[in-house]
């Protein structure tokens, strides 16, 4: 197969990544295009060995890294308002938030690309995830009913920097709950203690405030029915801490993301 026919079905994602990374559209595709230069130069750098799309992701961060600017901590002029608060994450941090809560790499995929052990991106992530959070701190309703499970996911929010308010156990606490104590983000089962459902917990919530919503559950098909309210956030059970540290943080901030785009 072509190193073209490989190489160009990952250009608009790449672009992507690489404009997030820079925080400028024009910078951004130079990378991108600094890396197609390399290709033609040497073929031999791209990795056939493994998948096209992490053989491009890992060239391009290749080519990102060698860069030392790129490792300084400082805040880089941005054409785009929404990308201020990504710049400020510290560099492999953000490399890793990029290629997992945006990108949609699995953490061991993210760990090839960038050349690091497995065991580093779990701590790449979780820097990621508290640096996020000292910008967009939130408070979190945990509508649970088992409370080992409830302590498990108050554990990793805690551990972000983010404050859990409750975690009541039925629709009806949950409801009461949510509208007396107006969290930044809601955690939600959608099976609870007294038969009541947290999709109708959640249904009720959002018809009072807006507020983003990540489903935790042992039965993903059953949110999956093309009504409202559709999860755009969804952790299986069981769940690894990375998962619940990886969505938390995309959750919140592609909120803020969006309240600063209407604003």
């Amino acid at each position: 197969m072509s190193l073209s026919s490989l190489v160009a079905p990952q250009l608009p994602f790449l672009r992507r990544y690489a404009r997030a990374l820079s925080g400028n559209r024009a910078s951004g595709d130079a990378y991108v295009t600094a890396m197609l230069e390399a290709l033609v130069v040497d073929p031999s750098l791209f990795d056939r060995s493994v998948d096209p799309r992490i053989a491009s992701y890992k060239m391009l961060s290749q080519i990102w890294n060698i860069v030392p600017l790129n490792a300084q901590y400082e805040r880089i002029d941005s054409d785009s308002p929404s990308d201020h608060r990504l710049e400020t994450i510290t560099p492999m941090p953000r490399q890793t938030f990029l290629l997992t809560a945006v990108e949609g790499f699995s953490p061991e995929q993210a760990a090839a690309i960038l050349g690091v052990a497995p065991r580093t991106i779990s701590s790449l992530i979780e820097h990621a995830g508290r640096e996020i959070a000292e910008q967009v701190s939130a408070t979190v309703l945990i509508i649970e009913d088992e409370s080992i499970i409830a302590m498990d996911l108050g554990a990793v929010v805690e551990g972000l920097g983010h404050h859990v308010i409750g975690n009541p156990r039925t629709r009806e606490d949950a409801v009461e709950a949510a509208c007396r104590l107006r969290p930044g983000l809601i955690i939600a089962d959608i099976r609870l203690s007294d038969g009541s459902s947290g999709l109708d917990a959640v249904r009720d919530i959002l018809a009072a405030f807006e507020v983003p919503v990540i489903f935790v559950t042992a039965y993903p098909a059953a949110l999956l029915t093309g009504e409202a309210p559709e999860p755009a956030f969804l952790i299986a059970k069981p769940f690894r801490d990375d998962t619940v540290r990886i969505v938390v943080s995309q959750a919140l901030f592609l909120d803020a993301k969006a309240q600063r785009m209407s604003a």
